[in-house]
């Protein structure tokens, strides 16, 4: 897929292989302060990550302005 709806160097290129996460920092047990970019949409939004359940899955949320508002995924390790 190409990044139509992107602006700027990102528009129109490839999404694979593209950095979609970038400036996060640890905090505690947190990783905050960076963007993170929905390829779907274009629009860039901020970010906090947290390692849940031993390592096993991590929560990505996604918000503009307040952190309580936003949308969360979840991705889960796979065994090898």
């Amino acid at each position: 897929p190409i990044c139509k709806e992107c602006s700027g160097e990102r528009k129109d290129q490839p999404v694979e292989g593209m950095t979609i996460l970038w400036g996060v920092a640890k905090d505690g047990n947190v990783w905050d302060g960076g963007g993170i970019l929905d390829p779907k949409n274009g629009k860039i939004y901020k970010v906090k990550l947290t390692v849940t359940d031993n390592g096993q899955k991590l929560d990505v949320h996604g918000y503009i302005g307040f952190s309580l508002l936003g949308r969360s995924q979840v991705s889960e390790r796979k065994s090898p």
